[in-house]
């Protein structure tokens, strides 16, 4: 009999027991709530596999982990702590030499104080240490030890995650181009990676198609590159050392970028490789070392170089391939073989505001007093560019027809090809440079 219809006798029943069911589904579910609640919860090795303790765990669950060996691979897909009980590095999550030791598919997810080694080798399946996947949204992975990994932490498409504070050591036992890099970054906006020390392997950080990160205060030695962008836009690298690597800084294809107060010491190649690297702010910066070239910049346009230190490299700037619109002044150049190698024809002004640069090879007066050499500087002249496009024009240095030509220009300005004109330079180098004063080993 449908509802409405009912006597008045059955009405008052009927009520009851949809109340009565009513209570009874209320304290089912606060019982299953008070059973799903997070908790802290304690797990050694003894206790068996440990993928199977992170599937009965709940969201918020904080593991934690007893020193000792647990085997991996893990999948990590709830919002968990996963941790080390006692000193990092005791506990070790073991891979089985395939696929990645630890991939999180979850966000919210913490990895801390682990030691996670023994990924696959396979760069086609992006073997890492750690991967993050696009649904790995504000991770942490904070002071773990990562080695014997193809890739060390792997964050693809995991938004505003961090990466801090972890010790990781690349393969050396692959051709360079078959080892993967200590952090990889693709399409990962928003993340942080700081304090991080990366050894070996390919690249130190290498981030394509992604934009507003920030690097910050790691190191890096032993690698092909420290700090690799690619298609990378509105983001910060600050503060980092690179020392011992075929290059520190490779800036390609990436704009608006914030460069400041990085260590570029003994690499090999370059400090700072800019290509296609557009509208940026490159400042407090130290290349020193041995390195062939300080900075090579090749097509790279609208960028601000100011305050930064240059010293001891074959070559202090390499300008070249239609670079247009930079901003340099107040850097040092400091006993750079040569100061600046620019091949060209046009005429290119090296200071801004009635400030340039600081030129250890510039012997000027300052008669007024004002800080400012009284004659403009020029770091090349025709016989530089006659040996750039010659080498073996080398051999003439010292001929009386090479004097002759450097004592013509000397004698008439007019005579000078195009290049670079610093018509203020300085005449003490500016201070603020972060690693200017630390000895080598040191900054």
């Amino acid at each position: 009999m449908p509802f409405a219809t009912c006597h008045k006798d059955e009405r008052p029943a009927a009520l009851r027991g949809f109340a009565a069911g009513l209570l009874v589904l209320v304290f089912v579910l606060m019982s299953w709530a008070d059973g799903a609640s997070a908790e802290t919860r304690d797990v050694t090795p003894a206790d068996g596999a440990l993928q199977g303790v992170l599937s009965l765990a709940v969201p918020g669950d904080v593991i934690r982990l007893a020193s000792g060996l647990y085997a991996g691979p893990l999948v990590i897909d709830r919002p968990i702590s996963l941790v080390a009980a006692e000193t990092p590095g005791d506990v070790v999550i073991e891979g089985n030499g395939q696929g990645s030791v630890i991939h999180v598919t979850a966000p919210g997810v913490v990895l801390r104080g682990l030691t996670v080694r023994n990924s696959g080798i396979d760069l086609s399946t992006e073997d890492s240490g750690i991967f993050l996947d696009r649904d790995s949204e504000g991770a942490l992975v904070e002071d773990n030890t990562l080695e014997g990994n193809l890739i060390g932490i792997y964050l693809k498409g995991a938004k505003n995650a961090v990466v801090r504070g972890n010790r990781i050591t690349g393969r050396q036992d692959l051709r360079v181009n078959e080892r993967g890099n200590g952090i990889h970054i693709w399409n990962a906006p928003g993340s942080l990676i700081e304090g991080n020390d990366v050894r070996f392997g390919r690249d130190g950080i290498f981030v394509t198609t992604s934009h507003h990160n920030a690097f910050r205060d790691n190191r890096f030695s032993e690698l092909r590159f420290a700090v690799h962008y690619m298609y990378t836009n509105d983001s910060e690298i600050s503060g980092n050392v690179s020392r011992g690597n075929t290059i520190g800084y490779a800036l390609m294809y990436s704009h608006h970028l914030s460069v400041s107060d990085n260590l570029s010491d003994g690499d090999r190649d370059h400090g700072f490789l800019m290509n296609y690297a557009n509208s940026s702010d490159i400042s407090g910066n130290h290349v020193r070392g041995g390195t062939e070239k300080c900075v090579f910049i090749y097509n790279a346009n609208k960028n601000s170089f100011h305050r930064n230190r240059f010293e001891g490299c074959g070559i202090g700037i390499h300008f070249t391939a239609g670079s247009e619109r930079n901003r340099i002044s107040e850097n040092a150049f400091l006993d750079n073989r040569t100061q600046v190698k620019y091949v060209g024809t046009r005429h290119i002004e090296w200071s801004h505001a009635g400030r340039g640069n600081y030129w250890s090879d510039n012997s000027a007066f300052d008669l007024d007093g004002d800080g400012l050499a009284d004659q403009p500087y020029r770091p090349n002249d025709l016989v530089d560019q006659v040996i750039w496009r010659h080498p073996t024009a080398k051999l003439l240095l010292n001929s009386p027809a090479l004097q002759v030509l450097r004592w013509a220009q000397s004698a008439f300005p007019t005579l000078y090809p195009g290049g670079v004109m610093d018509s203020a330079p300085l005449m003490s180098p500016p201070l603020g440079q972060k690693f200017a004063a630390s000895r080598p080993g040191e900054g």
